[in-house]
């Protein structure tokens, strides 16, 4: 094996796995360490230089970085990385003076944002710093997509929204709302030099085949439409017995929004197994706490309607059958079907992309599913001038993913401006720097602990459910953030090894509490990972080699279950062993902390 290229700024991404699994890759350990020490103000900032709503995604985040956290390698759960960002959203203080002050220079380009939710809103705050003339349309009073009106205030209260919202729009972005766009070639024809969609996935999936669609087709209402019905108060009851049909976040968010205005017998039906249910395990816990039953391997086959008025839905019973690659069936079990009362029905059973305002002589391909063909790297269609990102680009994701599309799609129609190749892009920033502060002081605690993670707290059932506004989970205190902060293992921490200073003791051997280094001779890769003191069998990290040594051994350390503990460092007596913390921005049009007043990290 080859020497470990340590300079190569993507080596150590991959190794901080929370931020690595990111898809806007926020520096998670940086942002713990400043919550630990009572930095909020700091702490915000650095979310928000990445991740653009930390208040928003510390109570909405599908979390893809904690079931990558290293914490889980040494204990059952992660670290609440999710609930921590809010713990800095909630205890920042003033952070609009460390924000970029408009009015900007004007670069002379024109853009045009269609959608005010993440990914316009993420490529606005990326362009407007720039000097760019940004124009969002969006056919809602108030910016935010599908943040306002899909996500419940209750998990999310509208002034957490409104004040990350208004901190991009007072960048100076010009506002269109109660604006719908109904044409492409319009937008085209004025004098935007780009233009950007972002307008998700307004379409909710139907059931139309069903027996009983049409004939109840007051009482059964579309997911989505019916929560933004909700947001936007035109919906204020429901009938008291009330069907959910669907398994993912949105049918969670409709039984328990349900449940608020009037619902007294809510139940979830899933067509699948439980396990298989793509709602986050959170938000099913949550639905259960607040005593909503959730019925599996029960499809739908007739909403039964009498004179005029549904009465319920009519299922069939079914178990999951799994061929030998692991692709499921649904076979009936032979019992009879089951007839659920109803009032009301929501279905919650999948969202799709929708442009009946794009024509189709623009230039702008579309493949299957109706879905625009988009480069996956520059997120720009086959018209030049046109640019997707978010729900609209390849989907139904999250708000994290489109806040990731956003700063990409933003540096490509920033390229495209300035009329330079789209595959050429910045590379991201990197700092690797000295961490160890002498003999007897240590920036972290080596020792690495059974901290068992802490619960947040939630309003009683008894309050929470007389008032949809309220928000349910409360969020960590100063003190119990403190705490859940220092379960981190500081994986940005990076282990260095200078194999000059190395005099082959083993004395790191000795004391690495995970048995992840080791001293061999060299050879390939297979052979090598299955010979070290612990297997390393996870072939997704890499293994951390050094240069030949006096005896003609290799220093060899698996990545995928060092803890970054630093106790090889501070054993060492010839100091090969150094940490040094590694501090990775993602590529974005300009960095914000450049412009920003500055902030002592």
């Amino acid at each position: 094996m080859k020497p470990t290229n340590i300079k190569d700024p993507e080596y150590f991404h991959k190794v901080v796995d929370c931020q690595y699994a990111c898809p806007a890759h926020t520096p998670v350990p940086e942002y713990i360490r400043l919550i630990a020490a009572e930095r909020y103000t700091e702490a915000y900032m650095v979310n928000w230089e990445s991740n653009v709503f930390p208040g928003v995604l510390g109570r909405t985040c599908d979390r893809p970085c904690e079931p990558a956290c290293r914490r889980g390698r040494v204990e059952e759960k992660p670290v609440a990385i999710c609930r921590l960002k809010r713990v800095a959203a909630d205890n920042k203080g003033p952070v609009r003076q460390l924000m970029p002050q408009g009015p900007f220079p004007s670069n002379g380009k024109k853009i045009a944002l269609i959608g005010g939710g993440p990914a316009s809103l993420t490529v606005a705050r990326d362009l407007a710093p720039l000097g760019y003339e940004l124009h969002l349309y969006d056919d809602h009073k108030k910016g935010g997509g599908m943040m306002r009106s899909q996500i419940p205030a209750f998990r999310l209260p509208e002034s957490v929204l409104d004040e990350e919202v208004d901190f991009i729009l007072d960048l100076g972005i010009h506002r269109h709302f109660n604006t719908y766009v109904s044409s492409m070639k319009d937008i085209l024809s004025q004098d935007y030099d780009a233009v950007f969609v972002g307008t998700g996935a307004p379409k909710g999936g139907d059931l139309r085949k069903i027996p009983g669609r049409e004939e109840g087709d007051a009482n059964i209402h579309i997911g989505i439409e019916w929560l933004a019905n909700v947001a936007f108060e035109h919906t204020d009851k429901i009938g008291k017995k009330v069907v959910v049909l669907g398994g993912g976040n949105t049918a969670m968010d409709c039984c328990r929004t349900a449940k608020r205005l009037g619902g007294e017998e809510v139940t979830v039906v899933v067509r699948s197994p439980f396990k298989d249910m793509k709602a986050s395990p959170w938000e099913i816990e949550d639905a259960q706490r607040e005593g909503i039953p959730i019925r599996n391997c029960m499809p739908p086959k007739q909403f039964v309607v009498e004179n005029g008025k549904l009465k319920g839905v009519l299922f069939e019973k079914v178990e999951a059958v799994y061929d030998e690659n692991g692709k499921r069936s649904l076979v009936s079990t032979g019992e009879p079907d089951e007839f659920i009362e109803a009032d009301e029905v929501l279905m919650a059973i999948g969202q799709e992309n929708a442009f009946p305002w794009i024509e189709r002589d623009l230039g702008i391909e579309f493949g299957k599913w109706d879905i625009p063909v988009v480069d996956r790297l520059t997120f720009q269609s086959t018209n030049p001038r046109v640019f997707f990102g978010g729900d609209a680009a390849f989907g139904p994701e999250n708000v994290i993913t489109a806040v990731a599309h956003g700063h990409q799609a933003a540096v490509s129609i920033d390229l495209f401006c300035q009329g330079q190749d789209l595959r050429e892009r910045p590379a991201p920033t990197v700092n690797l720097f000295h961490q160890k502060m002498g003999i007897h002081e240590w920036m972290y605690d080596s020792q690495v602990v059974e901290d068992l993670r802490y619960a947040v707290p939630h309003a009683a059932n008894e309050v929470a459910l007389k008032d949809r506004k309220l928000e349910v989970e409360l969020g960590f205190s100063q003190d119990t953030g403190f705490k859940e902060a220092q379960r981190c293992l500081n994986c940005d921490i990076q282990t260095i090894f200078t194999d000059r200073l190395c005099i082959e003791c083993d004395a790191c051997v000795d004391i690495c509490p995970t048995s992840c280094i080791t001293f061999t001779l060299n050879g390939e890769e297979e052979e090598v990972r299955a010979r070290l003191n612990a297997p390393a069998e996870e072939l997704s990290q890499d293994l951390y080699v050094s240069d030949t040594l006096p005896t003609s051994r290799v220093m060899i350390k698996d990545e995928n279950v060092c803890l970054h503990c630093g106790l090889c460092a501070e054993r060492c007596p010839t100091a090969a062993w150094d940490m040094k913390k590694y501090l990775y921005q993602v590529t974005k049009t300009c960095q914000v902390w450049d412009i920003m007043a500055p902030v002592q990290l």
